[in-house]
């Protein structure tokens, strides 16, 4: 029987292991293609199917410790509240297609698969595998860094899903000033993925002593950074620096978030893109604010019309008024004119449950509007109270450098410092609906939240 356990265990940790490898490296091509929808099913989703089998099995003999566990209750009752939305959204408001809304609740499902399997995994604490799990994550790193190497120097095919003809799995090739998104189905999650990963990294560099560790871990990062500052992401640029200058904070590297900043800032100028979209964000809203003065130059003056007659009764040419140019950012534009008031209305249509998954296209570029457009004020406390649970097992591991130290003390204040930055990046991104995205955060979240878990379990039996 204890053979049959240690071959179950060593299974599902190369079981994780090759989820970490294959979802954020393999490119995103349809295995089998849903009509009416961009979305397809993949190879990962066979993938997650069978941990979710490993996942059943391990915890089936002790379900009721399973369901105690406050952070999947939350989840469920998430998951609960979306099943009722989905089902309103076909039968009541038909807002929703019946196949195409179903798999967007499966694929909700799906992402939290991998927090439940980080929850497996760590329940035997006799299990220590975060550092195999940190080795795989900067191989994975330095792998993405490759491929958006090779996009843009060696032609490597681009695989994305941003429209419905690209999203077949059409090999495309890297243009001048356009975006790196290296294995991923867009620039957006790229960013976002490297807003999570590269605390981690960063932490872990400032924890561990070995030089050789440090020479790689510098290296990873060095090449994570390469590839965010290539996806031009604004939000994601600022969301990192805040996520690695928080986990710094936390590990009290106080220098070292001098450090990082600089480097920071002095790299991501040699991007021009980046810089240029930056330029051209201060650019449009100085051009607003000159315009605001032009209009209001003098409020003080006052103008009196009056109908003017002449002895031929000839009439006057109208002076046409001053024109003032229209300067628009685009994508703060499509979020503030399209997609954000898009979401706002499929809200106002069901405030308490929404309009169901997928009733709102897909893209809001905003991952709290597409919470109440989807599945309401229900949905959306449902989905906080996951976060807030989350929230506190973060907090309850403070002090980290007292609690902690080595591999777990740098990889969970990457991870809460990756958590934050995942929050700010969710203002303009639809990082949750982003399946390599979302499936890599629930994961590493998972890691952290349950290592967290055993060692408070841990000090608690100890001072007993």
């Amino acid at each position: 029987m204890q053979k049959l356990s240690a071959l179950f265990n060593k299974t599902f940790k190369y079981l994780i292991a090759a989820l970490l490898i294959i979802v954020p490296l393999y490119p995103k091509f349809p295995f089998i293609q849903i009509p009416g929808t961009y979305v397809a099913i993949r190879a990962e989703d066979f993938l997650l199917a069978t941990m979710a089998i490993f996942i059943l099995v391990k915890f089936t003999p002790t379900i009721k410790k399973f369901l105690t566990d406050d952070i999947v209750r939350a989840m469920i009752l998430f998951l609960s509240v979306g099943l009722v939305s989905f089902i309103s959204g076909v039968l009541l408001t038909k807002t929703v297609v019946f196949n195409i809304g179903i798999l967007h609740f499966f694929r909700r499902i799906e992402y939290f698969i991998p927090f439940f399997a980080a929850f497996a995994v760590l329940y035997d604490k006799k299990e220590k595998n975060l550092e195999f799990y940190l080795k795989v994550l900067m191989i994975v790193i330095f792998g993405a860094f490759i491929y958006g190497f090779g996009q843009r120097y060696f032609n490597f095919p681009v695989i994305i899903t941003q429209d419905s003809e690209s999203s077949k799995g059409l090999a495309l090739r890297w243009t001048a000033g356009s975006q790196i998104t290296s294995t991923f189905a867009g620039h957006y999650d790229l960013a976002a993925f490297m807003v999570l990963v590269l605390p981690i990294i960063i932490s872990l560099y400032f924890v561990l002593e070995n030089k050789l560790t440090k020479s790689l871990l510098l290296i990873v990062a060095l090449s994570g950074f390469w590839l965010l500052v290539s996806t031009a992401s604004r939000i994601s640029l600022a969301s990192y620096l805040i996520s690695a200058c928080f986990s710094l904070f936390l590990l009290k590297k106080y220098k070292g978030i001098v450090f990082v900043v600089l480097i920071s800032i002095v790299l991501s100028g040699f991007s021009s893109n980046l810089f240029a979209r930056y330029k051209s964000l201060i650019d449009v809203y100085s051009q607003k604010i000159m315009n605001l003065k032009i209009v209001d130059n003098n409020p003080f003056r006052f103008v009196v019309s009056a109908q003017e007659t002449t002895l031929n009764k000839r009439e006057a040419t109208p002076i046409p008024a001053p024109s003032i140019p229209v300067v628009e950012d685009r994508s703060t534009s499509i979020r503030l004119n399209v997609e954000w008031p898009r979401a706002i209305r499929s809200f106002t249509k069901n405030p308490l449950i929404g309009t169901g998954y997928s009733s709102i296209g897909l893209a809001t570029d905003n991952d709290y509007l597409r919470l109440l457009a989807e599945v309401g004020l229900l949905g959306f406390l449902a989905f906080m109270l996951i976060m807030v649970r989350i929230m506190f097992v973060f907090i309850s591991a403070l002090p980290l450098t007292q609690k902690f130290s080595g591999i777990e003390l740098g990889f969970i204040a990457g991870t809460i410092g990756g958590f934050i930055g995942t929050f700010l990046n969710a203002v303009f991104i639809d990082v949750f609906e982003a399946s390599k995205f979302a499936i890599m955060f629930w994961l590493l979240v998972g890691l952290a939240v349950y290592t967290i878990k055993n060692k408070v379990n841990e000090d608690m039996q100890n001072n007993v």
